[in-house]
C-alpha cells in the first residue's frame, strides 16, 4: 500500500527531463522532493466550458475518472500560443493571490485573470475583458513554463479559466507538481517547439492515450511525451482526490 509520503515522491519522479538548469541542479531528476506537509488546497470544481470538449469519462478539466485507470481523454479545441519562460507573475500577478480558490466566486474570478500578466505584446487576451471563461482549451508554450515563485494559484488560474492543458517545450518543476497536485490542468511536454509551429486560434485535438497533438489547421500531427505517473493523479482531481480513490487516506 502507498503512503501519502510516496505519492509525493512519485510526483516529483514524473517530472519532465528537461528542466531549468538551476532546478535541476537543486534537485536532479529521478530523485524525490524533499518532504513537507502539504499545503495544496481543496478547489471547487469547476463549471463546464462551451468553448472545450472533451470525450471519454471527463466532463471538466478536473478529471473524476477512477484513480486507478489510465489517462484517454480527448482535448479538442482552439489554442493559445506563449513563448519561453512564461513566469507565474505571467500566469497570475500577484495582486490577486488574495483570491482564496476553495471559495466558488473567488475561484472563478481567479480564472479571469489568467495570463493577465503578459506582456502587451501579446494582443490577444486569453481571457476577454469581462468574462470569466476563456475561449481557449490548451495553452501551448516553450521552454520553462511556470518559472518563478511557487505559488499554487498558477495551474489553479489556469484551470480556473476552463483550459485543460498545458503543452511546453519544458516546465519549471514547481509549475508541474502544483499543477499534478491540485489536478487543475495536465501539463504536457511536447517533443518539438510547438509554438514555433502553432498560432494562437488554432484548432487542435490532444489525444491522451497515443501521447499526440494534431493541428487541424495547419494539418499536422505531433508526437508528445507520454504523461505517465501523473496521469491518473490528475485524473483523478489532484493528489488527495487519488489518495481517497486508492485508499491511502480515509474518504471523506
Amino acid at each position: 500500500m502507498k503512503t501519502m509520503a510516496s505519492l509525493f515522491s512519485a510526483t516529483a519522479a514524473v517530472i519532465p527531463r528537461n528542466l531549468a538548469v538551476a532546478s535541476s541542479a537543486k534537485h536532479p531528476v529521478g530523485h524525490s522532493l524533499p518532504y513537507s506537509s502539504p499545503r495544496f488546497l481543496s478547489f471547487p470544481t469547476p463549471k463546464s466550458n462551451p468553448h472545450i470538449r472533451l470525450t471519454a469519462s471527463l466532463q471538466s478539466p478536473r478529471a473524476h475518472a477512477s484513480a486507478s485507470s489510465s489517462p484517454s481523454a480527448t482535448f479538442h479545441g482552439l489554442c493559445y500560443v506563449v513563448g519561453d519562460n512564461i513566469d507565474t507573475d505571467q500566469i497570475i500577478p500577484a495582486e490577486y493571490l488574495t483570491l482564496v480558490p476553495s471559495k466558488p466566486d473567488e475561484y472563478e474570478k481567479l480564472g479571469s485573470y489568467a495570463l493577465v500578466g503578459l506582456p502587451a505584446s501579446y494582443a490577444t487576451r486569453f481571457v476577454e475583458p469581462g468574462e470569466t471563461k476563456t475561449k481557449y482549451a490548451i495553452v501551448i508554450g516553450g521552454a520553462n513554463f511556470g518559472c518563478g515563485s511557487s505559488r499554487e494559484h498558477a495551474p489553479v488560474a489556469l484551470g480556473a479559466s476552463g483550459a485543460a492543458a498545458v503543452v511546453a517545450e519544458s516546465y519549471a518543476r514547481i509549475f508541474f507538481r502544483n499543477s499534478v497536485a491540485t489536478g487543475e490542468v495536465y501539463p504536457l511536454e511536447s517533443e518539438t517547439r510547438l509554438c514555433e509551429e502553432c498560432r494562437t486560434g488554432d484548432v487542435v485535438t490532444i489525444e491522451l492515450g497515443e501521447s499526440r497533438l494534431i493541428n487541424h489547421t495547419t494539418g499536422k500531427e505531433y508526437r508528445l511525451k507520454p504523461i505517465g505517473d501523473a496521469g491518473p493523479v490528475i485524473e483523478a482531481g489532484g493528489i488527495f482526490a487519488y489518495a481517497r480513490k486508492s485508499g491511502m487516506i480515509p474518504s471523506r
